[in-house]
């Protein structure tokens, strides 16, 4: 099944309209819905998940790499971290194991070979969606639910983060253009492909650290919060 899912790379003037009504994601999103209605965090999360996968955003990532980093930022640093709030884990775990596996994971699907596989075959680009997902939800568990020190949860947030930024520095200051996906439909958007390259390195090296920062404040300030509880008490 050789085809790309949300259709072809639309043109700027079809963006607006390129949005993805595939059954099978909507009746997905309806469930997640009504799983997740008593937990805003989760509904959150739902709702990022409808833009990756239902709005131009779904469209417009087929055309250029810099929306599909758009789309994974979200996805794993986004919709993740809610999920994760909302499916803690009872017992803490190394935070070592789902770091390392998300950072493959997410390293894997970026070699040109994988990436371009998966944006010509639609069972190969749910296998990569659904391990990218999976892998930054059950590091977002870990963070959320380990015993560690607070400081040692934020070093890893920040790891997490690290490795990332270090694939978008790559990415930036590649000297070729790397994904056969993304050869002709950039020119479309008055870019070439090395540029939209280095766009997308450069989202996925510095604006994607923001949630990231701001799971790093959360957990410091709920550390902050318990250890001045526990002075009070």
């Amino acid at each position: 099944m050789n085809s790309i899912y949300c259709g072809p790379p639309p043109l700027p003037v079809d963006l607006w309209t390129s949005w993805n009504f595939d059954p099978a994601v909507l009746t997905a999103l309806v469930v997640l819905i009504f799983l997740m209605r008593r937990e805003p965090a989760g509904l959150v999360a739902v709702a990022i998940l409808a833009v990756a996968f239902v709005s131009p955003l779904c469209a417009l990532s087929s055309a250029l790499f810099s929306a599909r980093v758009v789309h994974h930022v979200i996805l794993i640093a986004g919709a993740a971290p809610l999920l994760a709030m909302v499916l803690r884990q009872r017992k803490s775990r190394s935070m070592a194991l789902p770091l390392a596996v998300s950072s493959f994971i997410l390293w894997m699907w970026h070699l040109p070979a994988a990436y371009d596989l998966a944006l010509s075959n639609i069972p190969v680009y749910w296998l990569m969606q659904l391990s990218l997902l999976g892998s930054a939800v059950w590091f977002w568990q870990t963070v959320f639910s380990a015993n560690d020190a607070p400081v040692e949860r934020i070093i890893y947030v920040i790891a997490s983060f690290a490795q990332m930024g270090l694939l978008g520095a790559i990415l930036t200051f590649a000297p070729t253009a790397l994904y056969a996906a993304h050869v002709v439909a950039p020119f479309e958007w008055a870019l070439t492909p090395l540029g939209d390259q280095q766009l997308g390195g450069l989202i996925m090296w510095v604006p994607s650290g923001l949630p990231y920062g701001a799971a790093a404040v959360l957990l410091a300030r709920r550390s902050w919060t318990l250890l001045t509880g526990n002075a009070v008490c």
